[in-house]
C-alpha cells in the first residue's frame, strides 16, 4: 500500500511537470497549473478582491494543515526540478538541523509583498525562478545553477532552509493531521529511509521524522523493507503549544523584521515606478504603480505572447514591458490578459482589452512620407489622410497598439505609454 501511494505521487508529478515545461515554453497552456502558485494567490489577493484566488488559497493552506508539504513535492515546479536532479545524483542524506534564518528570509520577503514590492520574491520564489530559468533570463539561470549545487551537496537545502514559502507551509505542515510516523518497535534502525530522503528529515537513530521540512514526498515509503513508516493521522497526541524563550524572542523579532520590511516594501514600490514612467504595458496593468509592485518576473507572458512584444526585465527596466521595435500588438489577442497568475494583469475580456488605452500614437510629420500604410493598418480605423495632406490621428481614440509604428517604412510613428490605462 505505501509504495502505491508513492507510485500514485509520481504519476502526479509527472502529469504536473510537463504542464509547467509547456506553458513555460509558450507551447501549451489550458490547464492553467500556475493559478494555484503560493505566492501568485496570494498576489492576487494582496492585489484587490479576488474571490477565486481567495478560495484556492484557503484550500491550498488547508491542504497543507491536513496532508503536510504536498504543494512542494507535487505542485511546485522548481521543487520538481530539484527531485529530477536527486534522481540524476542519486545522493545519499544524512539528518539535517533546522536553520533559524530562514524565518528571516521568510519575514523580509513577505513583509516586503504586503508593503507592495515584489522584488525579494523575484529572487526567492520557486516558481517565479523557474519561469525566469526556463525564459533564459539572466537571474533565473544563475539561481537555477546554485540550486543544482545545492541540490548535488545538501538535496533539497532550498526548500528547508531558504524559501520563503517553504517556510510558512512547514510551519503549518509541523501541526498537520496527516504525518510520516516511524513504528518504533517494527524500525531497524537500517537508516535506509534517512538516506532517500531529500531533505534530511528523518532521524534514523531517534527514529523521528521532522514534518516540518519533510516535503511527503514519500520516497521513504517505497524504500523500507519492514513496513515501519506510514503516512497517516499520529497515533500520538497532538503536542501543546508551550514555546520556550528563546523561541519567543525568534517569533517577536521575526514580527519585527515583517513590519521594517512591509514599510520598506513600499519605499521599493514607489522608487520602481519613478525610473519606468515611459515604459508601455499590456492591457490589464493599470499603472506602473501598480506593475512594478505585482509583477513577479515569471515571464509566462512573454513566453506565450504570440507577437513577441513582451520583453522580459533588463537592466534598464526591472519588470515585464512592451517593446515594439519588431512588431505590435494584435487586436484580436489578450493572451498575456489571460495566463498572468499574479494579478499584475488584470484579466479582461477581449472587448476590454481593445478599448483599453495603454499608449498614443505620435506621427513626426517631419519624417512622414506620407505614404498612407497606417491608415490602412490601424485595426480601429481612427487615422484619417486627405488627399496629399499628412495623416491625422484621432487621439482620443487611441489605444497604442502599435500598429501604425509597425506599418511606417521610416519610422514617423511613435507610441508614447500611458500614464494610467483606461478603457474608451
Amino acid at each position: 500500500m505505501n509504495k502505491k501511494i508513492y507510485y500514485l505521487r509520481i504519476g502526479i508529478v509527472v502529469i504536473i511537470a510537463a504542464l509547467c515545461l509547456a506553458a513555460f515554453a509558450g507551447i501549451f497552456y489550458p490547464v492553467k497549473i500556475f493559478d494555484i502558485q503560493f505566492v501568485s494567490l496570494l498576489q492576487r489577493i494582496l492585489s484587490g478582491v479576488a474571490l477565486g484566488a481567495s478560495i484556492l488559497f484557503l484550500l491550498l493552506l488547508t491542504l497543507t494543515f491536513l496532508f503536510g508539504r504536498i504543494y512542494c513535492s507535487t505542485l511546485c515546479p522548481l521543487g520538481l526540478f530539484q527531485e529530477f536532479l536527486m534522481f540524476l545524483f542519486r545522493r545519499k542524506n544524512t539528518p539535517r538541523k533546522k536553520h533559524i534564518y530562514k524565518y528571516f528570509i521568510a519575514a523580509v520577503a513577505f513583509g516586503c509583498l504586503a508593503g507592495g514590492s515584489a522584488a525579494v520574491f523575484r529572487l526567492t520564489d520557486p516558481y517565479t525562478l523557474s519561469g525566469a530559468a526556463v525564459s533564459g533570463s539572466i537571474i533565473g539561470l544563475v539561481a537555477i545553477t546554485l540550486i543544482m549545487f545545492l541540490v548535488w551537496f545538501r538535496g533539497r537545502f532550498f526548500c528547508t532552509n531558504i524559501c520563503p514559502v517553504g517556510t510558512v507551509l512547514g510551519l503549518i505542515a509541523k501541526h498537520s493531521f496527516f504525518k510520516i510516523n516511524i513504528d518504533k518497535n517494527k524500525c531497524i534502525s537500517c537508516g535506509l529511509c534517512a538516506r532517500q530522503c531529500p531533505t534530511g528529515s528523518i532521524d534514523f537513530k531517534n527514529k523521528t521524522v521532522d514534518n516540518e521540512t519533510c516535503i511527503k514526498c514519500l520516497k521513504c515509503l517505497g524504500v523500507c523493507r519492514k513496513n515501519s513508516l506510514t503516512y497517516g493521522c499520529s497515533s500520538k497526541p497532538p503536542v501543546s503549544f508551550n514555546p520556550q524563550r528563546r523561541q519567543l524572542l525568534t517569533g517577536a523579532a521575526v514580527i519585527a523584521v515583517f513590519a521594517v520590511a512591509a514599510r520598506y516594501g513600499v519605499k521599493l514600490a514607489g522608487a520602481a515606478s519613478e525610473k519606468l514612467k515611459k515604459i508601455i504595458l499590456p492591457a490589464g496593468a493599470g499603472n506602473i504603480e501598480d506593475f512594478a509592485g505585482k509583477c513577479l518576473n515569471c515571464n509566462l507572458c512573454v513566453q506565450n505572447c504570440p507577437m513577441k512584444i513582451l520583453k522580459k526585465a533588463s537592466d534598464d527596466c526591472p519588470v515585464v514591458h512592451i517593446d515594439y521595435q519588431n512588431s505590435f500588438c494584435s487586436y484580436d489577442c489578450h493572451k498575456c490578459s489571460e495566463i498572468c497568475p499574479s494579478g499584475a494583469i488584470r484579466r479582461i475580456t477581449l472587448e476590454e482589452k481593445q478599448k483599453t488605452r495603454i499608449g498614443t500614437a505620435v506621427i513626426n510629420n517631419d519624417a512622414c512620407i506620407k505614404c498612407g500604410l497606417c491608415v490602412m493598418k490601424c485595426p480601429r480605423q481612427i487615422i484619417s489622410k486627405e488627399n496629399g495632406g499628412f495623416p491625422q490621428i484621432n487621439s482620443d481614440e487611441c489605444i497604442g497598439c502599435g500598429a501604425c509604428q509597425a506599418a511606417c517604412p521610416v519610422k514617423a510613428i511613435t507610441v508614447a505609454a500611458a500614464a494610467q490605462q483606461k478603457i474608451l
